[in-house]
């Protein structure tokens, strides 16, 4: 594959990997660290760190691509397959989304069925080595066809929903979903920023003016 068929529109590529989050890197003490399993299961469940570490791990190599324009190939990462935490607990039908809850109140909200997809991890290694505080530690999700903010760091637990509702970021105006691939009229070089009516209140002409306003506003000052 060329380097232009990897990478999407709109992306300059880097061998660094930059550090970028809002608010301080938490401190962890993996003693008293756990993960919760909630919303629309059967029953919820919490893990330890080191049960949660005793599930089936996956190594897996992919290409991260930021919102904020850069993108880093041939990333190795190890984890626990999102799949596999799934199956741990009995997943109500009507569950169609996942909202992902991390350190310090940080959230971000996924469709279950891309959690699903190939390579799709809660990380705790990243090119061999454990992950940098700054980098998620000791665990991120790793969510590797779309924009990396969606691959939170430092989680802390899933909640199983019937219903979308936008995390942390999608709260402030990036997309609902994040495809850096999605290309159309509202997304000239990605899905970066809210295109949904619900953001901008309603459907009429005057509300997506202001949306336009609002997407151009957001494109010059781009976040992870």
């Amino acid at each position: 594959m060329s380097t232009q068929e990897r990478l999407p529109k709109g992306q300059y590529l880097t061998k660094k990997w930059p550090v970028l989050h809002e608010g301080t890197v938490p401190k962890v003490d993996l003693a008293t660290w756990d993960f919760r399993i909630s919303g629309l299961v059967e029953r919820e469940r919490t893990f330890s760190w080191d049960e949660f570490m005793a599930l089936a791990h996956q190594v897996y190599e992919c290409d991260i691509h930021c919102v904020t324009t850069w993108s880093r190939y041939d990333n190795v990462w190890e984890g626990i397959p999102f799949q596999t935490v799934m199956d741990t607990v009995k997943v109500k039908p009507e569950s169609q989304f996942v909202m992902i809850h991390a350190e310090q109140g940080f959230t971000a909200n996924l469709p279950l069925e891309e959690l699903l997809k190939p390579g799709v991890l809660f990380a705790y290694k990243h090119d061999g080595k454990s992950l940098e505080p700054e980098h998620g530690y000791p665990l991120r999700l790793m969510v590797p066809h779309l924009y990396f903010w969606k691959s939170a760091k430092w989680v802390r637990g899933i909640e199983f929903m019937s219903e979308d509702r936008p995390g942390f970021w999608e709260e402030r105006g990036y997309h609902m979903l994040g495809d850096p691939w999605a290309i159309d009229e509202n997304n000239p070089d990605g899905q970066r920023f809210r295109d949904d009516p619900a953001w901008f209140g309603d459907s009429s002409p005057e509300a997506e003016k202001m949306w336009r306003q609002q997407i151009n506003a957001l494109r010059s000052q781009k976040k992870e």
